[in-house]
């Protein structure tokens, strides 16, 4: 039993390879007769456009399909080299800068949003474009398949056509060997020959007819379920296009919203940074005193060992009979003439009355009188030093400054000596001032320095 039913289905198995066989030679026959012009080819012009459409839009599909992937790639990569980066700022970032831990955290946004941004994009985007391009290997499957059929139908058409044109030669070629068949057959069997033959005739012009009528019924089933969709599947192109691109376009859009956020939180901490910076580099020109730190002081000054001259005599406080009253105010061993009161050597006055014992000068109320006064005349001369101006001092020696905040002087410059905002910040053998020249060119004392006492002498 077995054996039969292997006998039968090899049989089986054998007959549809024959039968594939057959249609195979009679397709590359027809089409041979076809480019040879020997046969006609049923042609259907909307169809063969919409074929072309659909190639068209599988080309397009598997490139963008192609490019998309590798902009997936660029992502990735991208996302790859930006985490590296935020991991190395992140590492060599010194615990004590400032903003050590929004740096961190700057970087562990940054990195989920690379990776939100890519996942969005395969989840919706790649997985819509893989979708969109998975029906077309079907469809071109189907064309192919139609385009068998059609010349299975061209076959089967012109196949009944011949039999239908050479009916007569047929008969004339079944007539002749019945008139010899005729000679040896007795009359009552030669009736029944001719009837076998016209029946044989019969039977293969109708079973040309049935192939004919089964091949157009199922090319003409495929072809019209392709003329339907084809056209749909062209004018789908534009709206998986735009839903497409206005997805990406949304997600590039909050990414680069996002990112542009922390990388703006990241430009704050970096110029907070370099205030830190800049606030610590003026602490230390500045010798700015910090509360777990011993005060820093300036190094003793460079050159020849400080030289003052003498202290000038102290002026007497009572004014001689004949001379012009005076308001005499002493500083640092100097006589200060006040600008109220101060005339010219020439001018001749009346006396004014002297200074008695009942009304003393101390040295308090004439430091006072000299602080409230906005210039002052050195050396009892009538030169009038700009407000602010303690007295002046000549360079001996060229001196160049080795910090911001000093002041470098050639030898002959003179100088303005200034006194000091803080006095505490003083150091011993060292000067405040600002070159007469700068006073003299701008009006002002912004350009002023420390400089060591030694180097000059005092005018």
């Amino acid at each position: 039993m077995a054996e039969e039913q292997g006998k039968t289905g090899k049989g089986i198995n054998t007959g549809k390879l024959a039968t594939s066989m057959q249609k195979r030679l009679s397709r590359a026959q027809e089409k041979v007769l076809q480019k040879l012009g020997k046969a006609d080819e049923t042609r259907d012009t909307a169809f063969e456009e919409g074929v072309a459409n659909f190639n068209k839009q599988m080309a397009e599909g598997t490139k963008l399909q192609k490019d998309l992937r590798a902009y997936l790639a660029a992502v990735k990569t991208m996302h790859d080299a930006s985490k590296r980066l935020q991991d190395c700022l992140a590492d060599m970032y010194e615990p004590e800068w400032f903003g050590k831990e929004e740096v961190d955290t700057i970087a562990e946004e940054t990195d989920i949003l690379w990776s939100d941004y890519h996942d969005k994009l395969v989840d919706n985007s790649m997985i819509a474009m893989d979708t969109y391009l998975a029906q077309f290997p079907d469809i071109k499957a189907r064309i192919a398949k139609r385009d068998r059929k059609m010349t299975d139908y061209d076959s089967a058409r012109h196949h009944f056509g011949s039999l239908q044109k050479g009916k007569k030669q047929d008969q004339a070629k079944i007539a002749k060997p019945m008139s010899l068949v005729e000679k040896a057959a007795p009359g009552w069997a030669q009736g029944i020959l001719s009837a076998h033959q016209i029946a044989q005739t019969n039977l293969t012009r109708n079973q040309a007819e049935e192939e004919l009528g089964r091949a157009q019924k199922v090319f003409e089933e495929i072809n019209v379920d392709l003329q339907d969709e084809l056209p749909q599947l062209w004018n789908s192109r534009v709206g998986f296009y735009v839903n497409t691109f206005q997805s990406m376009a949304g997600y590039q859009q909050r990414f680069h919203k996002d990112m542009g956020k922390l990388n703006q939180d990241l430009n704050d901490v970096m110029t907070k940074l370099d205030e830190q910076r800049l606030a610590n580099e003026a602490a230390a020109v500045n010798h700015s005193v910090t509360p777990d730190a011993a005060p820093k002081t300036r190094p003793a000054p460079p050159g020849p060992a400080p030289v003052r001259p003498p202290p000038s005599p102290r002026p007497s406080l009572t004014p001689a009979p004949d001379t012009q009253q005076q308001d005499i105010i002493l500083f640092d061993g100097e006589a200060l003439v006040s600008d109220a009161n101060t005339t010219a050597p020439s001018q001749a006055t009346a006396p004014s009355q002297a200074t008695t014992p009942s009304q003393p000068q101390t040295d308090t109320a004439v430091a006072a009188a000299a602080g409230a006064a906005t210039t002052a005349v050195t050396n009892g001369s009538s030169e009038v030093l700009p407000a602010g101006v303690i007295y002046k001092v000549k360079a001996m020696h060229d001196y160049a400054a080795t910090d911001g905040d000093e002041l470098e002087m050639k030898a002959g410059d003179v100088v303005l000596v200034l006194a000091w905002e803080n006095p505490d910040e003083q150091d011993d053998g060292w000067l405040m001032g600002v070159k007469e020249s700068h006073w003299l060119e701008n009006k002002d004392l912004l350009a002023k320095g420390v400089f060591p006492e030694n180097f000059t002498q005092k005018l």
